[in-house]
């Protein structure tokens, strides 16, 4: 190995007390692998097999914590405890090739597909529809749910953490990004209640903080041995109102007092600028390292495609690299960069290297119909 590259190889000891083998993480993606009920399939064991050699950490697919929480077709389920036979089977596959894994867990709220979801009611902090819907493929009203509801849902959140233990993952990551129904609640797009879960700032951190708090208590009450907790965010929205990064900074902020492993920050670019700060139009993730990064490991991802791309951003001082969508390009990325084949790692994907690839098809055609999302050779 190019001896530069060292610093993505260096072990790391997280807050409670796991160590990671290296800073390369793989990044949660949508794969639409899973059975129709949610359980773990064939395929996606085998598509993440093939990717996951080398890495320090592996965060699967998000997982739905309730029945109405599904965003896509083929998503993975910890709704119930038949889910924990299929799940121990991915826990168990991801350790033996020497990576920690943790379960991502996930409610769609509005961002539910209303064909997926029992009938056909979606869920969300207010009954205010998403701008940007259609790009998931969701249409329609979300009803804004009852205090007990909410109460409901972060108890949820705690069963499924109860149900990755059982499954033999070393962790769970909170999925606070990407518009879902956490996200929802911290923002002011999607939250206008007025009650304890919304309105001001600090009472719309109480639900995503309610839910940090019930996946701790679940850790406390059934992890017998070290168990990783992070928390995955969004920093910014384009709406307006929207969350912005002075909001997020505050977010952070609490996040950073809950004993954390680390945070992760959803970003398609990693060094993509904030839209809206008081602090000029700085990068995200300086902005957050800054604030945050001396008292949790920050993961950053986005666009992260070369060895040289990953240094770089691993010397920005964050604690963590994450990569996605590069590693269905190439899935002995961590194997060439040991051996100093760095110069032969692929950053385009080829159109017929499915099979090569080990894409089911699920999975092939969302993107390849999706222009844009990975880069396609022409």
């Amino acid at each position: 190995m190019n001896p530069k590259y060292q610093p993505l190889f260096e072990p790391i000891t997280l807050r409670s007390g796991i160590q990671l083998d290296n800073r390369l993480v793989i990044a949660p993606m949508t794969h639409f692998l899973s059975n129709p009920d949610g359980s773990v399939s064939d395929d996606e064991i085998r598509f993440l097999s093939r990717r996951i050699k080398g890495l320090g950490l592996v965060i699967t697919a998000c997982a739905y914590v309730t029945p109405e929480g599904k965003a896509f077709h083929g998503q993975p389920a910890v709704d119930r405890d038949e889910n924990i036979e299929g799940l121990t089977r991915l826990a168990s596959m991801i350790k033996e090739q020497g990576a920690k894994a943790v379960l991502q867990i996930h409610h769609g709220g509005r961002l539910s597909l209303p064909a997926l979801v029992p009938n056909g009611e979606i869920v969300s902090a207010s009954a205010v529809e998403a701008e940007r819907a259609a790009a998931f493929g969701e249409t329609g009203k979300p009803r804004a749910l009852e205090d007990a509801e909410v109460e409901a849902l972060v108890t949820a959140f705690g069963e499924a953490t109860r149900r990755a233990i059982e499954a033999g993952f070393d962790g769970v990551e909170i999925h606070g990004a990407n518009g879902y129904l956490i996200h929802q609640f911290f923002s002011p797009h999607s939250n206008r209640r007025d009650d304890r879960w919304g309105g001001d700032l600090e009472r719309r951190m109480a639900f995503p903080l309610a839910v940090v708090d019930a996946v701790k208590k679940a850790v406390a009450d059934h992890a017998k041995q070290p168990f990783i907790v992070g928390y995955r965010f969004s920093p910014e929205e384009p709406e307006t109102p929207g969350i912005t990064m002075d909001d997020t900074l505050v977010l952070i902020d609490a996040l950073a007092g809950k004993d954390l492993d680390y945070l992760h920050v959803s970003l398609q670019e990693f060094w993509s600028e904030a839209r809206r700060s008081t602090d000029g139009n700085r990068p995200r993730i300086e902005l957050i390292q800054e604030r945050v990064g001396n008292q949790v490991p920050v993961i950053g991802v986005g666009s992260i495609h070369t060895a040289d791309e990953a240094l770089k951003a691993k010397e920005s001082g964050i604690a963590l690299v994450a990569l996605g969508r590069e590693l269905v390009i190439e899935p002995d990325w961590v194997e060439k960069v040991r051996e100093g084949r760095e110069s032969e790692i692929e950053t385009v994907l080829k159109k017929d290297a499915q099979e090569r690839l080990v894409i089911p098809d699920p999975l092939w055609n969302a993107i390849m119909n999706a222009p844009g999302w990975f880069p396609v050779e022409a």
